[in-house]
């Protein structure tokens, strides 16, 4: 899935905005959070370094779990 397959609604869990990131390049689950501007939640594979952002806009996905290839 690339960033631009996926458009995310923005949602709130408490504290920060997160959406939660299975990494198949080492399979590894990663949270990335909503960025400064909250236009796009960004992260990187905790292990590789593989950036993801996944853009927020409308007509977004209710999923709150992606995979990132």
């Amino acid at each position: 899935m690339s960033d631009s397959d996926v458009r995310a609604s923005p949602r709130q869990t408490g504290g920060k905005k997160f959406l939660g990131v299975h990494f198949r390049c080492c399979n590894l689950y990663q949270r990335i959070y909503c960025n400064a501007n909250g236009t796009a939640y960004e992260g990187r594979c905790p292990r590789c370094g593989k950036a993801v952002r996944i853009p927020i806009g409308e007509g977004g996905s209710n999923s709150r779990f992606f995979e990132a290839q």
